[in-house]
């Protein structure tokens, strides 16, 4: 696996609520929160979201692991086990406490009881090679995957309260327009309040609007600024907030009524920024994963979660 993340960083980086936008505005970590906390040595992280509380979960993109920590005291164990062949890159916590994760290499995506870890469901979306099943929101009624080599959604419909569909319940939604160009490598994923998607493309340095019912999509303006590198997205009311790993900046970007264009209003950057993959807000800080892409992943490699000002 790490060979094959090796390979795409040149040119390509293996990246990476209802919808994805953070723990709520009322909460306000303190002094006392560690603004960097340690994942084990050699766990290769590329999603995380955060919980219920104070509770954050990490992904590994190597074996499938998953980390649970605590943001406050910084101390966590593995929760599901890693497992050769099961690469994990975007992963989502629901409201009913559902872990759902973006399979990566694996062409699908897994549900997990967040607290047992338990693996409730499985979709397997494809058994295209070369597919990338990257990053994930979850909506009301559904939750929506990108492809990062295949011009396409994946799309698991939820049942009434939420319920899981049947293995093979999921549709394949083919994108036109922009969010369909070639080695684009679709990455992160939000939910608009006005219902369309936004999926920022890492090589191209666009973010483009999806609708969701016919997969067609329009770039959204940023008024000739480029994420490039773009990698997690992360949303609350109308501030977007860019994770872009190589560059190790974060685009603040301020969207318009219509969400139509936005405005960059700042960067954030930091000496604590080691290629980050993905994010989540808790209160007035973003808590970022280190992918650390610019690094041959080993044994000892190190690796962490890092918290700066939003």
């Amino acid at each position: 696996m790490r060979k094959r993340l090796s390979l795409l960083l040149v040119p390509l980086v293996a990246a990476a609520t209802l919808v994805s936008v953070g723990a709520p505005a009322t909460a306000h970590p303190t002094k006392s929160f560690p603004s960097r906390i340690a994942l084990p040595n050699g766990f290769t992280p590329e999603g995380l979201t955060i919980g219920r509380g104070t509770t954050v979960y990490v992904g590994s993109v190597l074996d499938g692991a998953v980390w649970r920590g605590d943001l406050r005291t910084g101390r966590g164990s593995v929760l599901i086990p890693g497992t050769p062949g099961t690469a994990k890159a975007g992963i989502k916590i629901d409201p009913r406490g559902r872990l759902w994760t973006a399979d990566f290499s694996g062409g699908g995506a897994s549900v997990y009881d967040a607290r047992t870890g338990a693996r409730l469901a499985h979709y397997q979306f494809t058994s295209e090679p070369s597919s990338l099943v990257n990053d994930l929101v979850i909506t009301e009624r559904a939750v929506y995957f990108t492809d990062s080599t295949q011009p396409v959604l994946y799309v698991v419909p939820l049942g009434p309260g939420g319920r899981l569909p049947t293995p093979t319940a999921f549709r394949v939604l083919p994108l036109s327009g922009p969010g369909a160009t070639a080695d684009a490598f679709n990455n992160g994923i939000v939910a608009l309040p006005d219902g369309d998607l936004l999926v920022a493309q890492m090589l191209t340095g666009q973010l483009v609007r999806v609708d969701p019912r016919t997969g067609g999509s329009r770039v959204l303006d940023l008024g000739g600024y480029s994420v490039e590198r773009a990698d997690g997205l992360v949303l609350r009311g109308r501030t977007l907030h860019v994770i872009r790993n190589l560059t190790n900046v974060v685009a603040v970007v301020r969207l318009n009524a219509g969400y139509t264009a936005g405005v960059v209003q700042r960067e954030i950057t930091s000496p604590l920024l080691r290629s980050p993959a993905t994010g989540d807000l808790f209160g007035s800080a973003l808590y970022m994963v280190n992918g650390r892409f610019d690094v041959e992943s080993t044994p000892s490699t190190d690796y962490d979660i890092v918290r700066v000002p939003a």
